[in-house]
This record gives C-alpha cells, sequence and structure tokens, in this order.
C-alpha cells in the first residue's frame, strides 16, 4: 500500500471564502472584495436594490468569522441613542447606568442606512474612524475587531436621504451585488433559498486567527514601481476635468491597503498592478463625484485604468 500524501488544511481566507459563496451564489467577486475590506481594517458598503442578498452576505460573514453580530434597522425616525446607547436612572444605586447600544458589536449591519436621518447616520462616523463612541460626555471603547457593513438602496427610491461625502469616505469599500446568473437563479429557486443555511454554517477562524492575517496583509510588498503606478492613477483622477475633485491621500492608502488584502487572498506576498486595478472601481467609485452629477461608474474607472497603460 502506498504511503498516503500529508493533507493540506486550506488556508483561513480559502475556508471563509467556500463557505460563503455556498450561501452567496454566483458572487465570488464580491464576496472577496468584502473580506478583503475586512483584511485592510475597513468599513463595507453595499449599494443595490431589495431583495438580491446585501443583509444576507452580512449575515454569512459574521457566521463564517464567529463575531459579535447585531443589526440596526435604519428607519426616519431612528434617533442617535437607538445605535449608541443610553443612560437610565439606578435607584438602588442612585447612580446612572450606561445601557449599550447595538454598536457594541464586532459586526455591525447598518440595514438601508440611508433610510435614515443626517443627523441618525453621523451617530456612525466616531465609531467607524476611531473605533470608539462618545456619548454624555464619557468615551467608550468598541469590541475589537469593529466591522460595519452597511446597506443602501438606489437614491432614486421613495424615502432615501444621501450619505454625505463625509460618511461615504468612512467606507473603505463600495461593492454592488447585482442579480444573479441564471444557473446561480436556478440553485436558489430549486433549493427555495439559501438563508436557512446560515445557522449550520460553521466558524472559519480560531481566536487570534484575524488579526494575524490583518498583520500580515499590512506586510505585504507593494514595490516602488507599483507605488509609482498607483500614484499615477491617483493624480489622474485630480486632474480629470470630468471630476468634482480626485481622490484624497486617505483615499490613496485605502486604494494600497485593499490591493495588498487583495494580493493576499490569492496567496502572495507582492502587491501587482492587477491587484489595484481589481479593487479600485470599489475604492473609488463613491469618493469619485462627476461634474456632470452622480458618481463615477465602472465605464469611468475602465477609462482611467486604459488612460494609463502598463509598461
Amino acid at each position: 500500500m502506498p504511503p498516503m500524501l500529508p493533507t493540506t488544511r486550506p488556508s483561513p481566507v480559502t475556508r471563509i471564502l467556500a463557505a460563503a459563496n455556498a450561501v452567496i451564489l454566483g458572487k465570488s467577486t464580491q464576496t472577496r472584495l468584502a473580506l478583503c475590506c475586512l483584511l485592510a481594517k475597513g468599513h463595507l458598503l453595499i449599494e443595490d436594490l431589495p431583495g438580491v442578498g446585501k443583509t444576507t452576505l452580512a449575515h454569512t460573514l459574521a457566521r463564517v468569522l464567529g463575531f459579535k453580530f447585531s443589526r440596526i434597522q435604519f428607519t426616519s425616525d431612528m434617533l442617535p441613542a437607538d445605535i449608541l446607547g443610553v443612560s437610565i436612572f439606578d435607584r438602588e444605586s442612585s447612580h446612572f447606568q450606561f445601557l449599550p447600544g447595538p454598536v457594541f458589536s464586532q459586526v455591525l449591519l447598518a440595514d438601508e442606512i440611508n433610510r435614515a436621518t443626517p443627523k441618525t447616520q453621523s451617530a456612525l462616523l466616531e465609531a467607524m474612524e476611531e473605533g470608539q463612541v462618545t456619548t454624555e460626555g464619557e468615551t467608550r471603547p468598541l469590541p475589537e475587531p469593529f466591522f460595519v457593513i452597511a446597506t443602501q438602496n438606489p437614491s432614486t427610491q421613495i424615502g432615501t436621504f444621501p450619505l454625505p461625502e463625509s460618511q461615504l469616505d468612512r467606507f473603505l469599500l463600495r461593492i454592488e451585488l447585482g442579480y444573479p446568473d441564471h444557473d446561480a437563479e436556478r440553485a436558489l429557486l430549486e433549493s427555495g433559498g439559501r438563508r436557512e443555511q446560515l445557522p449550520t454554517l460553521a466558524t472559519c477562524l480560531g481566536p487570534g486567527e484575524l488579526a494575524a492575517m490583518q498583520q500580515d496583509v499590512a506586510a505585504v510588498y507593494s514595490s516602488p514601481a507599483l507605488l509609482d503606478y498607483l500614484q499615477s492613477l491617483v493624480e489622474a483622477t485630480r486632474q480629470d476635468v470630468r471630476l468634482v475633485h480626485g481622490l484624497s491621500p486617505r483615499a490613496a492608502l485605502s486604494l494600497l491597503a485593499v490591493a495588498r488584502a487583495w494580493a493576499f487572498s490569492d496567496g502572495r506576498q507582492m502587491v501587482l498592478p492587477e491587484d489595484v486595478q481589481a479593487v479600485l472601481p470599489a475604492v473609488a467609485r463613491h469618493r469619485l463625484r462627476l461634474v456632470s452629477g452622480g458618481y463615477a461608474g465602472n465605464e469611468d474607472i475602465a477609462a482611467l485604468i486604459r488612460s494609463l497603460p502598463l509598461a
């Protein structure tokens, strides 16, 4: 009998993507981008029509990562205290006791965030930027990791309040799921949907694995030539007369961070120009406003990439 070859356990990235793609059918690129957003220590915005799987994607990631999960359904009458928490008077101790809101979780689903007023939307700004919240004069740290997945409906739908640019910039990536292809939709029809699989999903990460992967992502090598190419893309947006303004230095750092995560998810320790090109639409579209109105689309980003051919 020939000796058995040793088996190699799949990497955490492979395990996470395999579990997520078993629920979110036909959207492997979007699930990979969502994971890269977490690996790059950012927050994710998903914009699309109702019913295409935005909420299911958030639930799936929280489940396979094994993190504490909270969901907030945003409505027009919601107040900041509904997110952050509130203090109540305890008669027994004669002191006020703070009751934490749903923001005190590791994965926060901000569902239909643009149905809340700007005042309520802004309650998440400090949490997303600093990993803490300040209420009633006291600053309280949030759990680690802290990952916001916000969904929003198209601005053309009734009852939406557009996110201001300052809030949009807090999201590392913005993705769209879109309709499933024919085969994926047939599988959904035959199975009756995949959300019932969520309780059966196994956790794919052990204690400390995410923090270790995030450190490995930050260490992925980017050569001087790669940085030259990335800077050329950023500078091109600042010189494009079709745009109100170009990408900021923070956006450039975001682009590099996500490109590193994309390379890491492919099992590489060096960023390639193709990595930058792959993640550029998700990083840039919600940050580039057109002079003619609205935000840059995929065709605008593709034209930008074509304008700077690789040597």
